[in-house]
């Protein structure tokens, strides 16, 4: 019997929070991870403590707001281990901010960090699954992208709407090549941003659940979209939000 090939996967925002989550559940389900994040020292911690030979897990600094940037991250990634099988797009910024108050410059940078910097890690790593054969593709959006921010900018927001679109747009570009591009939606997730136990505990009540979400639900979503039983997934938005949009 052939053995099934050592998938690799590269994960942007991977040194804290849900970027954090889905790398450690990807490594945990047998595939080598390189950890992508502008705090490179935090995402090589992550990457020593899931494997400390360096072999199976790690680090690559890049700041996807920055072109150049992205491309040399991706250059890293294909030098040491091969275009990635797998791609989460998930570093981004999540600012507040009146609509009344956003500048033209804070409105561009939002953008060219949570969504020119999807484009580009799908050009760059689609093209290559694409010629592979073979691929999985992940872009973290959020409830915001789907209503409305209703605690970050709306230009939050918009680029994870945007995010909901380019998904689609290169799932019927790839899907003729074995290439999957999905979207995950996660709302009410417990992070360090939500506050105390208390505060999750009374964000969760107004939740049809009664409870908010963990970091290693989300994960685990993006573990079935990026594994080998969801080949007929694709273009899809999968929402984790405890039932608070419902469609």
């Amino acid at each position: 019997m052939a053995e099934h090939p050592i998938r690799t996967a590269l994960v942007t925002g991977a040194a804290q929070g849900l970027g954090a989550a889905i790398a450690r559940r990807l490594h945990a389900d047998g595939l080598h991870v390189a950890l992508a994040d502008l705090n490179a020292t935090a995402a090589a911690a992550l990457a020593i403590e899931l494997d400390p030979t360096g072999e199976t897990a790690r680090a690559i600094a890049v700041d996807v707001s920055d072109v150049e940037s992205v491309r040399s991250c991706f250059a890293d990634q294909t030098a040491a281990w091969g275009p990635p099988d797998v791609l989460v797009n998930n570093a981004g910024r999540t600012p507040r901010a009146s609509v009344w108050e956003i500048t033209p410059d804070e409105w561009d940078d939002v953008l060219g960090t949570n969504l020119r910097s999807y484009l580009l890690f799908c050009q760059l790593a689609g093209a290559a699954m694409r010629e592979k054969g073979w691929g999985r593709i992940v872009n973290m959006s959020s409830f915001a992208g789907q209503q409305g921010g209703l605690v970050a900018g709306a230009h939050y927001a918009a680029s994870k709407a945007g995010a909901l679109v380019l998904t689609k747009i290169f799932a019927r570009e790839l899907a003729p090549h074995g290439v999957t591009v999905n979207a995950v939606s996660p709302a009410a997730i417990r992070t360090p941003a939500m506050g105390s136990d208390a505060d999750a505990a009374e964000a969760g009540r107004s939740l049809p659940t009664g409870r908010v979400g963990t970091a290693e639900e989300v994960a685990a979503a993006v573990a079935y979209l990026v594994g080998p039983d969801s080949g007929f997934v694709t273009g899809a938005t999968l929402d984790i939000n405890g039932g608070v949009f419902m469609r």
